[in-house]
C-alpha cells in the first residue's frame, strides 16, 4: 500500500483515539539497528526506539534468530503447560533482578504487570488503598488510567478504584515551590502527610515510576525513594517500582533505574526495552509476597514462548555487550550536548534524564516557564524534516523525549545534537 492509502485505512478502520505524530503520520516501512525507513524510502536516526522500547536496536539479529528458532519449535501454549523458554526466562530474571525478588508472573505489557502488582499486593497486605504519583502513567486498563496523574491520559468515566495521588517529585515545576536541596526532600517526607489526610490510614501499597515517562522524564532527586518506601511500609503497605520505560540498563550501569536510588522494591513491574519489541510484561516479586495471590488464574498469551525468547535473547545480548556501560557513557555525552542546548536557546527550559533516556522542555521563556506544547510540535516537524525521530510527553505536551538504542554510537550521538541545534535554530 501507499502512503496515502495507508493513512486513509487507518481512519476509517482504526480507533481515532490511537492518535500518531506529525502532521503527515509517518508511515514505518523498515528498520535496522538505530535507523527507520518509510514507505517512500526516507531513513531517520530513531532516537525514540518505539517509545523507549527498542533495547538493542530494530531487528537484532542476536535477537530475531532465537525468534525465528522459537517459533519453529513452537509458538503457543499459553500458561496451562509449561515451556522451557518461559521458566529460562523467569530464571534470567530472578538472576538481575535486585535483592530477594524472585518468583515472576508474565502477561503482554506494562499495563498487565501493574495491574498483577496492585492486585498482589492487596492480597498481601489485606489493605485496599493504592498510593500514586502525579505525572505519572501506569496504563490504559480501567485500573491503570485510575493510577495515572495527568488528566489527558485518564479520560473514560473512571470508577472508583482505592486510589489516592501525592504530589510527585518534579523538581522543575516544584509543587510546594521550594528549590533542591534546600526543600529537605518535602515532597518524599509529605507522603506520610497523604496517607494520614487521605487514606484511611493503612495502604496496600505505592506504585510509582522511577522516572516518570510520558511525565516527561521527570527525575526524582537523590534520597527520594529511600524516604517514600519507608514511609508506605511504614503504614503497611508494599513499595512498586514501575521499571517499564527505564528498566534493563537503560539509565545506566545498573539493570533498573530503582537501584540507582539505592532502594529494593518489594515487587518490580516491566515491559517495553525487556524483549526489544515484542510484546510482553512481567511482574516480579519476593516469594512470600507471590504466593498470597489467591485463586485460579491464568494468561493465555502471558509467558508466550516466542516473546519469552525474545526477551531472554535481549536481556543476554544487554548483559554480554555491557550495554548498561554503553548507556551510562553515551548518555552523559548526550546530556552534556542537550545542557548546551539549554543554555543557547531561550526555548530549552530545563535538559533532565539519566543514561539513554534523555529530555528537555520547552518553554515560552525560562523566567516565566510557561510551557510551549506548540513550540514542541513545530519542533518535532523540524527534527523529523532534518532525519532524526524524537517522542514527547508531560502533562503540558511540552516535554521532548529521546530513548535511542543502548548500542547507539558516539557518532550517532553527536548526529543527533546536531540536528537538534539545527532544528531549534530553524524554528
Amino acid at each position: 500500500m501507499t502512503h496515502d492509502e495507508i493513512i486513509r485505512k487507518k481512519k476509517e478502520f482504526i480507533f481515532d483515539c490511537a492518535t500518531t505524530y506529525y502532521k503527515d503520520p509517518l508511515v514505518v516501512d523498515h528498520a535496522k539497528g538505530q535507523y527507520v525507513c518509510d514507505v517512500e524510502g526516507r531513513q531517520y536516526l530513531d532516537f525514540f526506539g518505539g517509545i523507549v522500547t527498542v533495547s538493542v536496536g530494530h531487528a537484532n539479529e542476536k535477537v530475531t534468530t532465537k525468534i525465528k528458532k522459537q517459533i519453529d519449535k513452537v509458538q503457543h501454549t499459553s500458561t496451562a503447560h509449561l515451556t522451557e523458554a518461559m521458566v529460562a526466562l523467569a530464571e534470567k530474571m530472578a538472576a538481575i533482578a535486585p535483592g530477594r525478588l524472585k518468583k515472576s508472573y508474565f502477561t503482554n505489557s506494562g499495563s498487565e504487570a501493574n495491574e498483577v502488582a496492585v492486585i498482589t499486593a492487596r492480597m498481601y497486605t489485606g489493605n485496599q488503598e493504592i498510593l500514586a504519583l502525579r505525572h505519572g502513567y501506569s496504563g490504559h486498563t480501567q485500573l491503570t488510567k485510575s493510577m495515572t496523574g495527568m488528566s489527558t491520559w485518564r479520560k473514560a468515566g473512571l470508577v472508583p478504584q482505592a486510589v489516592v495521588h501525592a504530589p510527585g517529585p518534579y523538581c522543575y515545576r516544584c509543587p510546594y515551590g521550594l528549590t533542591y536541596p534546600s526543600c529537605e526532600l518535602h515532597c518524599a517526607k509529605d507522603i506520610e502527610e497523604v496517607i494520614k489526610t487521605s487514606t484511611g490510614g493503612s495502604v496496600a501499597a505505592m506504585l510509582a515510576e522511577t522516572i516518570q515517562g510520558a511525565g516527561g522524564f521527570i527525575v526524582p532527586p537523590p534520597g527520594y525513594f529511600k524516604i517514600v518506601a519507608n514511609i508506605v511500609r511504614n503504614y503497611g503497605g508494599l513499595f512498586i517500582a514501575d521499571e517499564v520505560q527505564a528498566g534493563f540498563g537503560r539509565t545506566g550501569k545498573k539493570w533498573f533505574g530503582i537501584e540507582h536510588w539505592e532502594v529494593e522494591p518489594d515487587i518490580i513491574t516491566m515491559a517495553k526495552g525487556m524483549a526489544n519489541g515484542a510484546p510482553i510484561g512481567c511482574t516480579i516479586t519476593r516469594p512470600e509476597i507471590a504466593d498470597a495471590y489467591k485463586g485460579l488464574t491464568i494468561s493465555t498469551f502471558g509467558g508466550n514462548p516466542v516473546t519469552c525468547a525474545a526477551a531472554k535473547a535481549t536481556i543476554d545480548l544487554i548483559e554480554e555487550d555491557r550495554l548498561m556501560d554503553n548507556a551510562d557513557v553515551l548518555g552523559r555525552r548526550f546530556r552534556e550536548g542537550l545542557e548546551g542546548l539549554k543554555e543557547k536557546y531561550e526555548a530549552v527550559g530545563d535538559a533532565r534524564g539519566m543514561g539513554l533516556m534523555q529530555g528537555f522542555e520547552l518553554v515560552k521563556s525560562k523566567k516565566t516557564k510557561e510551557p510551549a506544547p506548540d513550540l514542541t510540535n513545530q519542533l518535532m516537524e523540524r527534527t523529523r524534516s532534518n532525519g532524526l525521530l524524537v517522542g514527547k510527553g508531560g502533562l503540558y505536551g511540552n516535554v521532548i523525549r529521546m530513548s535511542p538504542p543502548l548500542n547507539i554510537t558516539k557518532d550517532n550521538v553527536d548526529t543527533a545534537l546536531g540536528i537538534l541545534d539545527k532544528s531549534l535554530s530553524e524554528l
